[in-house]
């Protein structure tokens, strides 16, 4: 069994349980173009496999982004780490990965492929489609997606050599005409799949024009949307779980609790510190969040491995978002990566969605499994001309935890160093 179905079942079951499902959402490119495999940086094992640049136009470092080959190399390493449970991608690299290399066959990552592209999600460079209200728009068949064919061979056991999973896009604009077009295009695609034996989850993007409510009223109208179209919908035209915009904690609670059945999760969104990330998946699980879907916050991280195994051991309850984030830095150093911000820079919240009171409890010491600095040198995370400072050496509170806010830089960087030893020494 898939860990994707486990976990499904388990949540459904157990409302109380702590199964979280996290997915790499690696299907860009049927938004950005050239840019989607992000930017070239570590990563991954088989190493670059440039095209051929001619000198006097530019070079690979100055092209910047990853090419098709080294997005693959990647995606092989995350579904290898084993770590994630979904592997989002679109339908091309979908047979390439899926159907003619067979990557999926013995592991638990359920592989998953974008089953709709509406407009608003057509981000070409100097293009200005995203300006306009979203149009339902569909590239992927459902055949091609589960057998690379316009028609599938189907012997009813419901195994496929593709995805038999994909994600289905709508965005509400609060305009009549509008939406009621986006729903007659999912209501076609819903009962297609019903006869096809595919399953999907169903994400929904707040409204990319103006629509006329106040952004503090959007997780309701997104809520009483959703729950409104599924209303018409029986058991098996419906989608095994939802991908939303975090709202905060009202209107996630509000959509949680409503139906049992009903599993929700989060979109990761754009640009962002590692703390907005790691925060926002902690408080989206705390408030009945179980799903998480994270792509260009994966794609544009500098070890993806890495961030990946933090975003694991937060909905685990192994680690709090801020102690992810610095020993996110250490693997960072201990590698030999050039962060994208400073330490303090990586821990402010900047998303101005998440900038409400929910402090997360402190762990002591953090376990870290599949270390993705095993084999390297624990102390090269420190300095290794200086001696690991003791718990002495910076301010304490009370019950003897650290006293960060009376911290300078020399013992902040004393601090991370020395626990930093203890994760993953």
């Amino acid at each position: 069994m898939k860990s994707l179905d486990a976990k499904l079942d388990e949540v459904k079951a157990n409302p109380r349980s702590r199964a979280f499902i996290l997915a790499d959402a690696k299907d860009a490119d049927m938004a950005f173009g050239a840019r989607a495999p992000g930017p070239r940086g570590y990563l991954s094992k088989r190493g670059a496999r440039p095209a051929q640049f001619s000198p006097e136009v530019w070079n690979r470092d100055e092209f910047g982004y990853r090419n098709l080959p080294e997005f693959l190399d990647i995606i092989r390493e995350v579904t290898h780490q084993g770590l994630v449970d979904i592997m989002l991608m679109s339908a091309y690299v979908t047979e390439q990965l899926a159907i003619k290399e067979g990557l999926f066959k013995n592991s638990h990552v359920t592989p998953a492929a974008r089953a709709n592209d509406t407009t608003d999600v057509w981000a070409a460079r100097h293009g200005a489609y995203t300006r306009e209200p979203s149009q339902p728009f569909r590239s992927a068949a459902i055949d091609h997606i589960q057998c690379g064919e316009i028609e599938c061979d189907r012997d009813g056991s419901g195994e496929f050599p593709g995805a038999n999973l994909g994600l289905y896009s709508i965005t509400f604009v609060n305009e009549l005409d509008q939406d009621r077009e986006a729903l007659l295009w999912y209501k076609e695609f819903r009962e297609e799949a019903e006869r096809k034996g595919f399953r999907h989850f169903l994400e929904i993007f707040d409204p990319n024009v103006d629509s006329g409510i106040a952004p503090e009223k959007l997780g309701e109208f997104i809520n009483d949307n959703i729950l409104r179209t599924l209303a018409g919908v029986p058991d098996a035209g419906r989608p095994d779980f939802l991908k939303i915009v975090y709202h905060g904690p009202r209107a996630m609670e509000e959509l949680a609790q409503y139906d049992p059945n009903l599993v929700v999760g989060i979109l990761g969104g754009s640009a962002g510190t590692t703390y907005d990330a790691f925060r926002l998946i902690h408080d989206a699980q705390k408030y009945g969040a179980r799903v998480a879907l994270f792509g260009r916050k994966i794609n544009n991280a500098e070890h993806q491995l890495a961030f990946i195994e933090m975003l694991r051991l937060i909905t685990d309850g192994k680690i709090s978002p801020d102690e992810a984030v610095r020993a996110y830095h250490g693997v960072l150093q201990g590698k030999g990566i050039k962060a994208h911000r400073s330490l303090d820079d990586d821990l402010k919240l900047t998303d101005q969605a998440m900038s409400y009171d929910g402090s997360a409890t402190k762990r002591s010491t953090v376990e870290v499994k599949n270390n993705p600095l095993a084999g390297d040198s624990a102390s090269a995370i420190a300095n290794p001309k200086s001696q690991i400072v003791t718990s002495a050496d910076w301010p304490k509170l009370s019950d003897g935890k650290p006293d960060f806010s009376k911290m300078n830089s020399a013992q902040r960087q004393a601090y991370d160093a020395a626990r930093l030893q203890r994760i993953f020494g």
